[in-house]
């Protein structure tokens, strides 16, 4: 009898890990178990890091702070919306704590949308120059829908390169490239087809200009044409501009909504 005492003393009174209250949000418990929930959903959706706990509890805090303050405009989502993203997003084999997880953060950022397209998006004015430098950037990084023609020279010499002046067509650069003892190669492509390190040194050159030499080898664009696909891009190009600056904007937002919120970390393992 009094070695069972013993033992359900031991067992009572050893801390319950799974359990314990790491912090609170405005008054609101998140415990060890909700962290650990919060790591695997992250873990299946390919977010992982040295520091995954302080993330999951980050995440969680932010979950409480964007629905508190969606509840301002009536954006919190139905249990219906969040089933189906919950759906959409294949993740309906989740544990039943893994899918509470899910389904909380689900909501939170669906109700932060809302609230993002309610308030934030009017407020955004995206000039010409935006729209440019988002172009720009399209074009290095993934190509635009342009039908380039192009004369590469390789293994150029310096003393060759010096001599290249600029032509008056893209015959002419051929013919002067081939008058130097080059071996000029001339190709027609779209700019999202070229690999990354020709597009990136084509993109935003004008027509009928050498390009430095780089390794010996030297760009020239003969001509670019628009596609049909070219008309609808400026639409595009402005929505994600558009898009950008309004996510921008709310995480700044957030950040002060973070920092208004009642958090009390009680375990030394976490920090903010």
């Amino acid at each position: 009898m009094y070695k069972l005492l013993v033992l359900l003393f031991l067992v009572m009174s050893a801390p319950v890990y799974g359990a314990s209250i790491v912090a609170t949000v405005g008054g609101t418990p998140i415990t060890d178990t909700d962290i650990t929930a919060r790591t695997k959903l992250m873990s299946r959706q390919g977010n992982i890091s040295a520091n995954n706990r302080n993330v999951a509890l980050q995440n969680i805090i932010d979950d409480s702070v964007k629905l508190n303050y969606a509840t301002n405009f009536n954006a919190i989502p139905t249990d219906a919306d969040v089933d189906k993203e919950l759906k959409r997003m294949n993740m309906t084999d989740l544990s039943a704590s893994e899918r509470d997880m899910a389904r909380r953060a689900i909501r939170a950022e669906i109700a932060w949308q809302i609230v993002v397209a309610r308030t934030v998006l009017p407020m955004v004015d995206v000039s010409d120059d935006d729209i440019a430098r988002e172009k720009q950037s399209l074009a290095q990084e993934r190509g635009l829908p342009l039908e380039m023609t192009i004369v590469r020279l390789v293994n150029v010499p310096d003393e060759v390169a010096s001599k290249l002046t600029r032509p008056k067509s893209c015959d002419a650069a051929v013919e002067m490239a081939e008058k130097l003892g080059g071996a000029p190669q001339r190709f027609t492509a779209m700019q999202y087809e070229l690999a990354p390190d020709v597009r990136s040194r084509v993109a935003g050159m004008g027509t009928l200009v050498w390009s430095k030499p780089d390794d010996g080898t030297i760009y020239l664009v003969c001509s670019s044409k628009k596609t049909a696909e070219y008309g609808k891009l400026d639409d595009i190009i402005k929505q994600n501009a558009t898009y950008k600056q309004a996510m921008f904007m709310a995480d700044q937002q957030l950040k002060q909504l973070r920092r208004r919120a009642v958090v009390v970390i009680n375990d030394n393992r976490y920090k903010l």
